[in-house]
């Protein structure tokens, strides 16, 4: 790895932590935590009290059928109405939105409205 990319995994790395650790799931309000690649979305809802995930979605298991390429906004609103859909069924209507470092834009902010959308408050 050549010395910028690691200098980006770095900053990435402190943005992740700075916002990290002004959250933590609840049993009432838990954390819905989105992870970025460059060829898909994850998002989780994790109880951090407890240390159990209650739901989750990807664009690997979700779009599978229905788009060619899971790493872009379609597939990210995909799974943020998965997301929305598994959450209020394991009981969860309330989220602490955990972007992971990432800038609220593009992808992630298109499976935060579709989460939105799906009844989820955050």
């Amino acid at each position: 790895m050549s010395d910028k990319n690691k200098d980006k995994a770095l900053r990435h790395e402190r943005r992740k932590f700075s916002v990290r650790k002004g959250l933590f799931g609840t049993t009432e309000r838990p954390r819905l935590s989105v992870f970025r690649s460059d060829k898909h979305i994850y998002a989780q809802v994790i109880d951090d009290m407890a240390g159990k995930t209650l739901a989750s979605a990807s664009s690997s298991a979700e779009v599978r059928g229905e788009l060619k390429n899971g790493g872009n906004i379609a597939a990210a609103k995909l799974v943020g109405k998965a997301i929305a859909q598994k959450a209020k069924s394991a009981g969860v209507t309330k989220v602490a939105f955990d972007r992971n470092g990432r800038k609220y834009h593009g992808r992630v902010k298109a499976l935060a409205d579709a989460a939105r959308e799906g009844g989820l408050q955050f």
